[in-house]
Order: C-alpha cells, then sequence, then structure tokens
C-alpha cells in the first residue's frame, strides 16, 4: 500500500509525491535527448583493433579522460593528440562496467585493459553517475555507483598527477557562488534570489525569470537526458504555490547582445550568440545564429582571472551586453565548443584546446626526473 506523501512504502521504496502541481521548471519542458554508448574515439578503435604495435618497456605517459561515448569534444582531441603521438585513454560512465582496470594507488600507474600506463595529465568532463548503468533503487545498482563515485572522485583529485580544471574547485563551484566570486572581480550580475516560493520573489522589483540551482539537464536513468530551462517567472500562476526544492529567481536583464566566451589557458575566444529565448540553444538549435566576436581586452582579463582563482583551464562563460557594460550569467566547466564553433564555421576553440593539452602534455613529460624507467 503506498502510504502518505514521502513515505516509506512496504515495497521498501519511497512514495511519489501526490496532489502536488508539477515543478515549475518541470512544466512545459520538451526537450529530451537519447545519448548513444557507441565509442567513437579514434585512439581506442586504433588499439582495440591491434592497428598499433605495442612498444615492451616503461610505463606508457598518457592523457586520462573521464567522460561518456557521446563527449564529442574528447574525440576529436583523441584524434589531434594521436597525430603527435600522444596517447589518450578514456574512463566512460555509461561504459565502465565490467573494465578491467586497476589504479595503484602507492605509485602513479594505471593497468588499463592490457596496458600499464603512466597518466600525466587528467580531465574529468561528463562523467557523471546518473550516466552508471546501474539502477540505483536495487542493492547492487546502488553498490555500483557508490564505488564508481568514489574512485572517480579520487582519480580526479591525486596530487601525483596535473589536471585539467581542478575537481576540488569544479565540483563546487555552483551558480551563487559564481555569482558571488564573479561580482568580487567587478562583473555585474544580475540580482538572484534562493527559493521555494518563487511567486513571493521578485529581485531587482522587475521582470524575472526561474532557474534551476543545479545542472540544466536530468538524467533520471542512464542516457536519457531531459531539459531544466530558465523560464520566465508569472506571478500570477505561481502564487503561493511552493515548490518541492529549491530554484533560483533572477532578475531579467535586458540585453543588447548576448556573448559566449572559452576561456584556453590565458586565452579568450568570443562567439555572439543570437537567439529568442534561453532554451533555443537546445529545443531548436537550427534557429540560432553564432558569429566570431572580439572579447573587449577589460572583460577578458576579469574572467581571465576568475579562472585562475578557480583553478580552471577550461570553460566556458555566459555574459550580456547592457550598453557599455557585461552582466555575468554562469561559467561552464565541461563547456562543450563544437556546437558553437560549428554554427559559426570556426575551429578557433578546438585548435587552443588541442595545443593546450599538448604543450601541457609535453612539459610534463619533459618534467619528469630521471626518465620513465624509475616508475
Amino acid at each position: 500500500m503506498a502510504s502518505a506523501e514521502g513515505q516509506p512504502t512496504d515495497s521498501g521504496g519511497f512514495s511519489e509525491p501526490s496532489l502536488r502541481p508539477t515543478p515549475m521548471l518541470l512544466q512545459g519542458q520538451d526537450y529530451f535527448f537519447r545519448a548513444p554508448d557507441t565509442p567513437l574515439d579514434f585512439q581506442e578503435r586504433m588499439f582495440g583493433a591491434d592497428m598499433v604495435v605495442d612498444e615492451p618497456g616503461d610505463p606508457v605517459p598518457c592523457v586520462l579522460v573521464l567522460a561518456r561515448a557521446a563527449d564529442m569534444e574528447m574525440n576529436q582531441l583523441s584524434l589531434a593528440l594521436a597525430e603527435h603521438d600522444i596517447r589518450m585513454v578514456r574512463i566512460d560512465a555509461d561504459r565502465c562496467l565490467d573494465l578491467p582496470l586497476t589504479i595503484y594507488t602507492d605509485t602513479p600507474l594505471i593497468e588499463f585493459q592490457r596496458w600499464l600506463l603512466r597518466p600525466l595529465l587528467v580531465w574529468r568532463r561528463h562523467f557523471d553517475i546518473d550516466a552508471v548503468p546501474a539502477d540505483p533503487t536495487t542493492v547492487h545498482g546502488a553498490y555500483v555507483r557508490e564505488q564508481w563515485r568514489a574512485v572517480a572522485n579520487w582519480l580526479s583529485c591525486r596530487d601525483d598527477w596535473d589536471r585539467v580544471n581542478s575537481v576540488r574547485v569544479s565540483e563546487h563551484l555552483d551558480r551563487l557562488t559564481q555569482l558571488q566570486d564573479a561580482a568580487a572581480v567587478g562583473l555585474r550580475v544580475p540580482r538572484t534570489a534562493v527559493t521555494t516560493m518563487p511567486g513571493r520573489s521578485r529581485p531587482g522589483g522587475g521582470r524575472c525569470i526561474v532557474k534551476t540551482a543545479g545542472h540544466h539537464l536530468l538524467e533520471p536513468e542512464p542516457g536519457a537526458l531531459r531539459g531544466l530551462f530558465p523560464q520566465p517567472l508569472d506571478i500570477r500562476r505561481s502564487g503561493e504555490t511552493r515548490e518541492p526544492a529549491p530554484v533560483l529567481v533572477q532578475q531579467y536583464v535586458e540585453a543588447d547582445r548576448e556573448l559566449r566566451v572559452f576561456v584556453v589557458g590565458e586565452r579568450t575566444i568570443g562567439f555572439e550568440v543570437q537567439k529568442l529565448d534561453p532554451a533555443q540553444l537546445w529545443v531548436d538549435p537550427d534557429s540560432v545564429v553564432v558569429e566570431p566576436a572580439e572579447v573587449p581586452e577589460q572583460l577578458s582579463e576579469r574572467l581571465l582571472e576568475l579562472c585562475r582563482n578557480w583553478g580552471l583551464s577550461v570553460a566556458g562563460f555566459d555574459l550580456l551586453g547592457v550598453s557599455d557594460d557585461w552582466v555575468f550569467l554562469e561559467v561552464n566547466v565541461n563547456c562543450d565548443w563544437r556546437w558553437f564553433e560549428h554554427r559559426a564555421d570556426s575551429t578557433a576553440v578546438s585548435t587552443a584546446v588541442h595545443d593546450w593539452v599538448r604543450t601541457r602534455f609535453q612539459e610534463l613529460l619533459a618534467a619528469a626526473p630521471g626518465g620513465w624507467g624509475r616508475w
């Protein structure tokens, strides 16, 4: 028998809330994407098909990526690094079950399938625990996810290899922390409230929008992603209705232009984005216009300062232009850039990322004390 709202049932689970209105950010959200788990990584295919001759000897230095199969940016990076004879291996969240993997705790080595490798640079991008194909409502699924959560976090934070973006920082870089830190370096930010009663909140006193405090995408089952995109606040409909979890209510900013700025190392690369509403990037991407854009020097300096403060090497910033000022909205640590490049007919970010990873890898390789024999 199902019990009262949110109480345990005799099946051991919890009942779904009943007689409550649909949460505001789940209303009218039609975006759905089924993420494929088909591997397209060039190096993985070449090594898996025995098309590369293994050389016996010391562990092979490599770039280790924690992602998912559909991460096309990392597929592209694999090919770019192969052109410079740099080994890249990946652990994908949606393909990690039964993976032959041993990670040594007393030396910075891993056994990955049949190879002994020495990661020099580790990049965690889309390795989301929700993507691990195990049912978290079962004991087995909960066990599998918990082990991968702990090990992936440890892999991403070890001090005996370098990292692209500090996971210790980026995992806790929530939107409210972003706004506070952006204001601290002199960027304008929208007034924002955190509330379970959005109908009572109107920061700035005018029009407002409602945003998720967490990720823009939900993954209730592995590979099935649903959107949580900003929506206008309609107090006539929301009234005294309480949300089941806190949301962000943010001042609506009338903007002259919208800018996406990618930071790669010490470079900034800008794109002007023209769209009718925030969700258009996902629900109607073909109607969005993207063009290369210059990043003003003062804005570039502030974004680089934020990245240094946060320990980010690669990031994507969303900003609104208001007269001669810029309003900070958020930073995206995963910052998928290929879509922007495709719309703008550009490869500037890909080239910058590939160059940065290759250069950093070669610096780490040259700095290794005593060569690789000691491993």
